[in-house]
């Protein structure tokens, strides 16, 4: 992608005939006069917090999208509250800006505290959420908080990730380079220009924030140099399904009513009929999931993406970020990760001094030009155990290879083996949605109806599990329908962030620290966060979930018909993962996974076809990591039922905090 060049003062020094030094004070006199110059020489590294946050100028503009959503006549605006410093204006000099387009920022608040806009009475902006603008202000940045359509003071309506969510931020940065019209006020005639800003745009924020940050940049959009996606969807239909198994027990018209304005909720019922309409509880794709997939887009990205992700994401799935990876990847988009050991949490919140420091390089770098190595850095950011990270060159690694395994029977019915050769046979499970991942990984080695599995000897050496995972089924049901949940779980004991908390692996403290400079009506002081553990014996690492009668297409599901087999390839949710020396690698494969999909309408006894089925695995080193992980005995764990973290805590249809 193209790259801003920072400016390096030249070296200006004055040509003196060597005779004349002839005497030390002219050498000094000399010395002193280079220093100054020297000084300039060395371009700059690292943005310095030297403009007041006190002063900042805080005002409102209201841009014009160019679309009618609401139907009222006239072309909807979408506000932009905006924070920047005064002095480089004043100076002739433009800032560049960090934006985050949400819809939270008066229904729901942002971050770990809740945080909403707060306004004085002339309407101007007094507290932003989050850190942003108290930290990279002071540094340089304006900081723009847009409103997404139908939310607190936009117009329009909310359509959740569709052309009018994408539209209201992308305006702002057509605004903000010159190409579009923004007014002092909603109703007013005044227009502004943006003449403080360079145009330079870096998106970044959490979840349906995040997602929007995707959706931009798969527009193409020109002015937006980077995007930060924290939790953030790639393709709503992956938000709501997985390949036809219904996720969720609401849709986007119930995600729309739920952030919408009293204004948009007066004029907006005809959007939700036709959010509720496209997006029909069958597990069919839709147009309306079309217009909704950031990740057939990716090639018209023109921004650099520095994503992070919990692993253990249940809300937004790391499923999303896998496939978004993937597609930039084979783009050549400039990319960055964090992958944590955590749910749905933002890693300000989790490792907050690594996070502020390294979201600060990644923007002086793309939007300033600075050349301080964050891009000569190691790819990858992950989070092997809690508070302990390591770092990967590329991500996945170097020598990853897809490798194929295969279950077969073992001595006992509904308890196999997990390795390289071919093998036939059937196992069956029957369907009980009172069961789930948790349930099943916790009798790995004892047969259980509801469940069959599949499991290594214990490993000689560590086994790297790194990327996305895939799972080929071939099953007969004994009913016209049946839902399919295909799990792999690390068997031993560990110490991991208890992600089913209600709190997704943190624990909020009770003290303080602050990260840029406050005001009395906006503090930079945020409460400390540590890690929440548990001791287990397993872990659920990777998941996936499907609908049988989807297995020729997602555009439309088919009844089944009892006693023919059919053959479906489950995507697993993306992950980097360790299955440690002496532990046990296990594929379980089941039916209603409890708390994260909705079950079919019949309990169906499937019988699973070995030959038809086998899972290809990322593995660091492929097919010869895994014969020298196997290679060789160790003590194996006496069977019984094991600990893990409880029960997957039910998600809710929110993407936010």
């Amino acid at each position: 992608m193209p790259k801003s060049t920072p400016v390096r003062a030249p070296l200006h020094t004055r040509r003196i005939p060597w005779r004349a030094l002839a005497t030390a004070a002219v050498a000094a006199l000399l010395a002193a006069f280079l220093a100054p110059a020297a000084a300039q020489a060395a371009p700059p590294r690292e943005s310095r917090p030297i403009y007041s946050y006190a002063h900042a100028v805080r005002e409102s503009v209201w841009v014009d999208t160019g679309l009618d959503e609401d139907g009222d006549g006239t072309s909807d605006r979408v506000a932009a509250d905006i924070v920047r410093p005064a002095e480089p204006a004043r100076e002739g000099r433009k800032v560049p800006v960090v934006m985050d387009a949400s819809p939270y920022y008066s229904c729901c608040g942002r971050g770990n505290e809740s945080q909403v806009k707060t306004y004085d009475a002339s309407g101007h902006v007094v507290r932003m959420p989050l850190f942003y603008d108290n930290y990279f202000v002071p540094r340089g940045y304006a900081f723009v908080g847009v409103d997404l359509a139908g939310t607190n003071r936009s117009d329009g309506c909310v359509d959740v990730g569709g052309r009018f969510d994408i539209q209201s931020a992308k305006a702002v940065i057509d605004w903000l380079n010159g190409r579009a019209r923004a007014y002092t006020s909603r109703t007013g005639t005044r227009t502004v220009k943006a003449t403080w800003t360079n145009g330079r745009t870096g998106m970044i924020g959490k979840s349906w924030d995040g997602t929007i940050a995707n959706g931009v940049a798969a527009t193409g959009v020109q002015g937006l140099r980077t995007i930060v996606p924290i939790s953030a969807i790639s393709s709503w239909y992956d938000y709501y399904f997985a390949q036809g198994a219904p996720l969720y027990d609401g849709g986007p018209d119930d995600l729309a009513g739920y952030v919408e304005s009293d204004a948009a909720r007066a004029h907006c019922a005809a959007e939700q009929r036709r959010l509720a309409d496209g997006s029909p509880r069958s597990g069919d794709w839709t147009p309306l999931w079309t217009e909704r997939d950031y990740v057939k887009d990716a090639a018209k990205v023109r921004a650099s993406v520095f994503v992070a992700q919990g692993m253990q994401d249940l809300n937004v799935r790391t499923k999303h970020f896998g496939q978004w990876w993937d597609a930039l990847a084979k783009n050549g988009v400039e990319r960055k990760l964090w992958l944590s050991q955590t749910g749905h949490v933002d890693p300000f919140d989790y490792r907050r001094g690594a996070w502020v420091d390294t979201l600060h390089r990644w923007f002086d770098h793309e939007l300033l030009g600075y050349d301080n190595g964050i891009d000569r850095e190691p790819t990858a950011d992950i989070e092997r155990h809690p508070d302990q990270w390591v770092t990967s060159a590329t991500w996945p690694p170097t020598g990853t290879r897809a490798t194929t395994l295969h279950p077969a029977p073992g001595a006992v019915s509904g308890v196999g083996t997990l390795g390289p050769r071919p093998a036939t046979g059937t196992e069956t499970f029957t369907d009980d949605p009172k069961l789930g991942e948790t349930d099943w990984a916790a009798h790995p080695t004892t047969p259980t109806p509801e469940k069959t599995g599949f499991l290594t000897a214990p490993l000689t050496h560590d086994l790297r599990v790194s990327g996305t995972s895939q799972v080929t089924v071939t099953a007969t049901a004994t009913t016209a329908s049946a839902h399919l949940s295909a799990v792999l779980v690390d068997v031993g004991p560990d110490t991991i962030r208890d992600y089913a908390d209600d709190a997704e692996g943190i624990t909020t403290l009770e003290n303080r620290t602050c990260w840029g400079a406050s005001t009395p009506g906006d503090s930079a002081c945020y409460l400390e966060t540590a890690a929440k553990t548990a001791d287990v014996d397993y872990t659920v690492f990777s998941r996936g979930w499907a609908d049988l009668g989807h297995y020729a297409s997602l555009a439309k599901g088919v009844p089944l018909t009892p006693g023919r087999s059919y053959t479906m390839t489950l995507t697993l949710a993306a992950t980097d993962h360790v299955v440690p020396r002496g532990h046990r690698l296990a594929l379980i494969i089941a039916g209603t996974d409890r708390g994260l999909i909705d079950p079919p309408s019949t309990k169906p006894t499937v019988a699973v076809e070995l030959a038809g089925t086998s899972a290809r695995l990322p593995l660091v080193g492929g097919a010869q990591a895994f014969a020298h992980a196997t290679t060789g005995t160790t003590t194996t764990p006496a069977p019984g039922r094991l600990k893990g973290v409880g029960a997957p805590r039910t998600t809710s249809h929110i993407p936010g905090d």
